[in-house]
């Protein structure tokens, strides 16, 4: 009866997550592109001197946490596993080509995730505490007038913060951690429940404060490891660049343990793994933007964008260089084991597992962190602030439980939600790109006078 269960939740997760929910996430960031004129490529150094330097609260204007807080929330939810994991499997099935096609994939998803952060920031409101709610349910309900389809999203995202931001991560923390220094998974489960419970009970200020501390110093420890193991192999860098290049558009014959791609495969899962790590057009991002100080949606959005470029085109390149320069990709491994062999090709004794494992712990617990905020404000909007605090208890446990269980169905569930998710908002994105390119229009005419 289990198998069937999860053979039947298997193919509907390939449905959801099939050509046609790719084609729409990635063609929404190219309608957003040439509607907002090449946006994110025009403003991308000013967006990053606001995001990463300037780095200025907005005082007393309306919001919860700074720009660099909401920032440091939204990429706590985004890079994860999948920056080690998911990059691994793309190169692995789809030969090194596919890393293109995440680059793509994520310059195309920085429209999205800006135009997400302007309409949850224009249509946010205060809630009974007098912290502000956005998102999606939000934007839907209010700018599309579509309440039910807003309803729909808050479902979809209070059940999947359970999954993939929850017990899948706690997962793969305990699972890290017993084989890189044999702890049990129960005192890993019961840690890391702990350790969430401190920091989420004291709602989004408190995960701001957080995140702000621990995203800079996780992405900037795995970078450091990963442009090691890029420095011992630099003499590959040249040919590692063509190949990328080069197989992008060819597909990659079969090579070692590589079984071989063909060109529509590595477009394929390039584009798959970039969406699943950036996670611009699933909505969850512009919850947290829409907790930032900000006087205008623009300046927010400014900032918001840069997650993806940080996640995909920074974090995830490091990542697959690692991989393709120290020639491990051909080897028959694939996900974490993939990138652990890529890094111990460079560090010495088994630091290079060691280093990984560490990556996976940080980047899934704030991925949790991030997640938990997500799910309360979709409950939130279902049914009030009362049942902020209960959820929040619920998710401490469920860290606990994703912990030491067996979460085989749980994945392919939280895929489900996560592709339902995608699916409201980006109707909300087509349907109110005009009010993202006029309240675009009117800022930057602005800051020009």
């Amino acid at each position: 009866m289990e198998e069937q269960i999860q053979s039947f939740l298997t193919e509907v997760s390939n449905f959801v997550w099939g050509p046609p929910m790719l084609i729409l996430l990635v063609g929404t960031g190219i309608y957003l592109t040439f509607l907002l004129k090449g946006l994110q490529f025009r403003t991308l150094l000013h967006s990053l001197w606001l995001a990463l330097i300037k780095r200025k609260d907005e005082g007393d204007n309306p919001g919860d946490i700074s720009h660099f807080q909401a920032l440091m929330t939204a990429l706590a939810a985004t890079v994860g596993t999948g920056n080690i994991a998911g990059v691994a499997t793309a190169i692995a099935i789809g030969g090194p080509g596919a890393l293109f096609w995440m680059w793509i994939t994520g310059l195309f998803g920085m429209a999205t995730k800006y135009a997400e952060a302007v309409l949850a920031v224009k249509y946010r409101e205060q809630d009974e505490k007098g912290e502000m709610s956005g998102g999606p349910m939000y934007y839907i309900s209010k700018g599309l007038k579509m309440k039910w389809l807003g309803v729909l999203f808050a479902v979809f995202a209070s059940i999947a913060a359970f999954g993939i931001g929850n017990m899948v991560q706690s997962n793969s923390v305990a699972d890290a951690v017993r084989h890189s220094f044999d702890i049990p998974v129960y005192m890993t489960g019961i840690i890391l429940a702990a350790a969430t419970g401190l920091v989420i009970l004291g709602g989004i200020k408190s995960i701001g404060r957080v995140t702000q501390v621990l995203v800079p110093v996780m992405v900037c420890f795995y970078m450091l490891a990963a442009l090691l193991v890029v420095f011992i192999h630099i003499e590959h860098v040249p040919s590692v660049i063509v190949l990328v290049l080069t197989e992008a558009f060819t597909g990659t014959a079969a090579a070692g343990g590589f079984t071989g791609a063909t060109i529509m495969l590595t477009i394929r899962i390039g584009v798959a793994r970039g969406v699943f790590s950036n996670e611009s057009g699933l909505g969850s991002a512009p919850i947290a933007a829409a907790a930032a100080q900000t006087k205008h949606p623009v300046t927010q959005a400014l900032v918001s964008m840069t997650q993806t470029f940080i996640d995909t085109i920074v974090v995830c390149s490091f990542t697959g260089f690692a991989i393709l320069v120290s020639e491990v990709w051909t080897s028959g491994a694939n996900g974490v084991p993939l990138t652990s062999m890529a890094f111990t090709t460079a560090l010495p004794g088994e630091w290079g597992g060691i280093i990984v494992s560490i990556g996976i712990i940080l980047f899934a617990y704030s991925t949790i962190l991030g997640w938990c905020y997500y799910g309360e404000k979709s409950l939130e909007f279902l049914l009030g602030v009362k049942a902020v605090k209960p959820y929040r208890v619920l998710f401490v446990i469920a860290v606990f439980i994703g912990a030491i269980s067996q979460l085989d169905m749980v994945w392919s569930f939280a895929d489900i939600m996560n592709g339902l998710m995608a699916l409201p908002n980006l109707i909300g994105l087509l349907g109110l790109g005009g009010v993202v390119a006029a309240e675009t229009k009117n800022y930057f005419e602005n800051k020009n006078r």
